[in-house]
């Protein structure tokens, strides 16, 4: 029985009866016009029928596939808008270093250096994650060059930072680049200096350590296709059915086509390319725009969108702010493209139907990123392109309405909120007031914006119910304390950040994100009703028992459906990628 027909036109004859009736629910619709459901009836790939139990009778013929559903919980799949599983998963694949401690110290980001060196003898690249700058402060070192040439100086090194703003180098690592001195900054990013001699401290920040990969191999597609594959199964195994991988090259955009071509996407993915150099060259980008990007159209994959990083981090000071970090000078961070730059390219993307995302993490970046977003309105009118604000870490007060006047995307990376020694720790940097109107997700829907999750995975958990979590508690969902980053949501709002407000950030929100008659049959069961237990501590425990995307079984946890004759890309417990 084909459940899907993407090639169904539209005078093909309306299927008679449903391919799958989900009957005996909870049914969580997310239409205003009937909340709650007690079944529903798919048939192509769609929603034929959404109501109650004796609604679905007529949708049943001989060869419908009818599951008691015995009141358990459904609603629409999840929309994860910012995240990048071939970031996290490729060390996996390519035996790259794995520090694999959330905090490590400066001793043990060294330690696992040398045991990686052991086990791989020769002069290769050691490359990986993670070291942690405030935790060089707290022992009194300064990352960088000099300490990694003091145990490891002829191979060369390139470790990243939790956060992705910084690369710490060696100088084995520089020579290969050809970097030196006299080396120019990037326009999208900069290397932090000696401040007598100019000479590199092997700090680079932002776009400039894409100089650093530019000399090392890139990653295999063979590597990004296992990694992509790992992120989709656990997505797909927590009740995401739609999300955006952001930052992607044209290995990354062959490793998904493939995937796609073998039936194992089981996502719906906006993949956005790489304006410039942030992470890694794109040797192709300007083809890829032009056109090559429809090369890898299809119903669950689409290229038209670039991302790029317009400001930095908290940890190296390069947020972009209206005001001077509390550094006794003025130092306000960096934009890494000029706002001449940025308008053109907005104006430009938008005439193409590409939707920018643009990371901003200061609330000079976003606010300078709206600035050039009703630039562009003016010039082209409301071309229907929704563009993006990544994370809107810190956003000013007066920006908060204009989200909705531009209608611009706002998202955030709540799984990075909740207090922790990490959070702590980095964010304390952007000072007690700036602190005090973090993650103004809320400032946003009261002024009538569409805001929007991402798991903003590896820098944070992939996981989107402790995302879910913190939205609504923005507390440490193992540990007790009361103190919080900004103000929590109801848990209402934000299901519905998930689901419809997502779908309305990819142009799908007719498509998708709610439950209802005609829209593509995305969907999740879960183990509990959300509405039934305290948040706190419980909602990151949500396990989801079936997903289905477009009618068809992407995930089925205990292998349910297979008694009822169907087979799911996806069963069994989700790969740990949790932590």
């Amino acid at each position: 029985m084909a459940m899907f027909d993407p090639w169904r036109s539209s005078h093909a004859p309306a299927p008679r009866h449903a391919d799958i009736v989900l009957q005996g629910g909870k049914i969580y619709t997310l239409d205003p016009a009937r909340p709650w459901a007690e079944a529903l009836a798919m048939a192509g790939g769609r929603l034929c029928a959404v109501g109650n139990d004796s609604a679905m009778h007529e949708w049943i013929g001989p060869d419908t596939r009818v599951i008691p559903l015995a009141g358990r919980f459904v609603m629409p799949g999840l929309h994860d808008m910012h995240t990048h599983p071939d970031l996290g998963l490729a060390a996996k694949y390519d035996d790259s270093l794995k520090i694999g401690i959330e905090d490590p110290t400066p001793e043990q980001v060294k330690q696992a250096i040398l045991d990686y060196a052991t086990r791989h003898p020769g002069d290769g690249w050691i490359h990986g994650a993670y070291f942690v700058r405030y935790t060089f402060r707290q022992a009194g070192l300064t990352p960088g060059r000099e300490w990694l040439d003091s145990f490891i100086p002829d191979r060369p090194v390139a470790i990243l930072d939790r956060m992705w703003g910084t690369m710490m180098v060696n100088s084995k690592a520089l020579a290969l680049a050809g970097i030196d001195r006299h080396t120019s900054d990037p326009r999208n990013g900069y290397m932090e200096r000696d401040p007598l001699t100019g000479e590199p401290t092997g700090l680079m920040i932002d776009g400039a350590y894409a100089m650093i990969h530019a000399a090392m191999p890139p990653t295999p597609v063979e590597v990004l296709r296992k990694a992509y594959q790992e992120g989709l199964h656990f997505q797909t195994s927590r009740g995401v059915t739609a999300t955006k991988y952001v930052h992607v090259c044209e290995q990354r955009l062959a490793a998904l086509q493939q995937l796609d071509d073998a039936g194992k996407l089981s996502l719906r993915v906006e993949a956005a390319i790489s304006w410039q150099d942030d992470i890694f060259p794109v040797k192709r980008r300007w083809e890829l725009l032009c056109g090559e990007r429809h090369y890898y159209a299809s119903s669950r994959l689409s290229a038209n969108a670039v991302k790029f990083h317009f400001d930095g981090t908290v940890e190296p000071r390069s947020s972009f702010l209206l005001t001077p970090w509390e550094s006794g000078d003025d130092w306000r961070g960096k934009i890494n493209l000029t706002p001449e730059h940025l308008r053109d390219m907005l104006v430009d993307m938008d005439r193409r139907g590409i939707r920018v995302i643009a990371h901003c993490t200061g609330d000079g970046a976003s606010d300078l990123f709206l600035d050039a977003v009703a630039a562009t309105r003016r010039i082209n009118g409301p071309s229907g392109v929704r563009h993006q604000c990544a994370h809107s870490t810190i956003l000013h007060d007066a920006n908060l309405a204009r989200f909705a006047e531009l209608d611009v995307i706002a998202e955030f990376s709540p799984a990075a909120w909740y207090p922790s020694r990490f959070t702590s720790g980095a964010r304390a940097g952007y000072g007690p007031e700036r602190l005090s109107r973090a993650y103004n997700l809320r400032g946003v829907l009261d002024a009538g914006g569409v805001a929007v999750f991402g798991t903003d995975f590896p820098v944070a958990s992939i996981d989107p119910w402790l995302a879910l979590e913190t939205l609504v508690t923005r507390q440490n969902p193992w540990e007790p304390g009361e103190e919080r980053f900004g103000t929590p949501i109801a848990l209402d709002e934000a299901l519905r950040v998930a689901t419809l407000n997502g779908a309305y950030a990819m142009g799908l929100e007719h498509e998708t994100g709610s439950l209802e008659a005609g829209k593509s049959a995305d969907l999740i069961v879960l183990d509990h009703d959300p509405f039934s237990r305290e948040v706190r501590g419980n909602l990151h425990r949500t396990q989801v028992e079936m997903s289905f995307l477009q009618g068809q079984p992407v995930y089925d946890r205990d292998r349910t459906l297979s008694s009822f004759g169907l087979e799911a890309t996806w069963h069994g417990q989700p790969p740990s990628l949790a932590s």
